[in-house]
């Protein structure tokens, strides 16, 4: 049996258990253990702090691990990198009270900075070429500078809506961060064909997120108008209708070109066009 770790609480649990979910893999719910195996699929799930995931697959306690690439930065484990996994993002950002006059990143030379994520801080000062105390706190990074307990803070930022209530803004973005799948090599055979299962599942459920699969019916005579307008993974599938004079036409469309397209396929002489959501994808 596979054992993957996930965050107990926090923000990548609940997408954490979403993906098993959309990959077919169910979790009983209820009062959650430590430790719970799938009811359909040979995987168990290890729950943990955030910041344990990274040395719990080092070590072997867990085969894989579901965490934030910055968790993975920090800790600095012998792990690697099976699969960025799309959710979670957010940036580990520089931040300074908003009535501060910012020019360049030598602003932070001799300041004192505060943060979880020190040894992040300290390899892009070292960069850098800046000499910055690093005051480590856990918790609310944020209230540091209000409270005089620092100059600025290094922390992460997703919408930047905590910054504000802070009366802080972002001057330097260090790290771009999403959730990733972790793993080692010392792996066994077994749970290798287990893991790559579930690696095809993920991808399976990648590959949906953010299609759309469109039906339309289109004339004979303005049918390759209304192929050349279509960007689609493959060639579109043309099928012939009780009506020779048309056809139905069937394509996948990614979601952030949809509505421009659509209107490109109306005026080529597309009808009835049907818009569906997809769930899983096998390339």
């Amino acid at each position: 049996m596979l054992r993957i770790a996930i965050q107990s609480k926090g923000r990548l649990y609940e997408e954490s258990m979403a993906l098993l979910e959309e990959a077919g893999i169910k979790i009983p719910g209820g009062k959650r253990t430590l430790l719970v195996p799938a009811r359909n699929f040979p995987v168990e799930v290890l729950f943990l702090r955030d910041d344990d995931i990274p040395e719990s697959v080092a070590s072997g306690v867990a085969d894989v691990g579901i965490v934030g690439l910055n968790e993975v930065m920090e800790k600095r484990c012998p792990v690697g990198i099976l699969k960025k996994l799309g959710f979670g993002k957010c940036r580990l950002s520089l931040a300074i009270p908003q009535n501060i006059d910012y020019q360049d990143r030598n602003w932070f030379s001799g300041k004192k900075i505060a943060t979880s994520y020190p040894g992040i801080l300290s390899d892009y000062l070292h960069k850098n070429g800046i000499v910055s105390d690093i005051h480590v706190i856990t918790g609310s990074v944020e209230i540091a500078p209000g409270i005089r307990l620092a100059d600025a803070i290094f922390d992460i930022v997703s919408s930047g809506s905590t910054l504000v209530s802070n009366r802080l803004k972002e001057v330097e973005t260090v790290v771009e961060s999403e959730a990733v799948l972790i793993g080692t090599d010392s792996i066994s055979p077994e749970k290798r064909g287990i893991l790559d299962e579930l690696l095809f599942r993920f991808d399976s459920v990648q590959a949906a997120d953010d299609k759309k699969y469109i039906l339309m019916n289109v004339p004979q005579k303005k049918l390759n108008d209304v192929l050349s307008v279509l960007p689609g993974i493959k060639s579109p599938t043309v099928m012939p209708l009780a009506d020779k004079e048309w056809c139905s036409v069937h394509t996948v469309l990614d979601e952030k070109c949809f509505w421009e397209i659509i209107n490109r396929l109306k005026t080529a002489g597309a009808e009835g066009i049907l818009v569906l959501d997809i769930e899983k994808m096998i390339l």
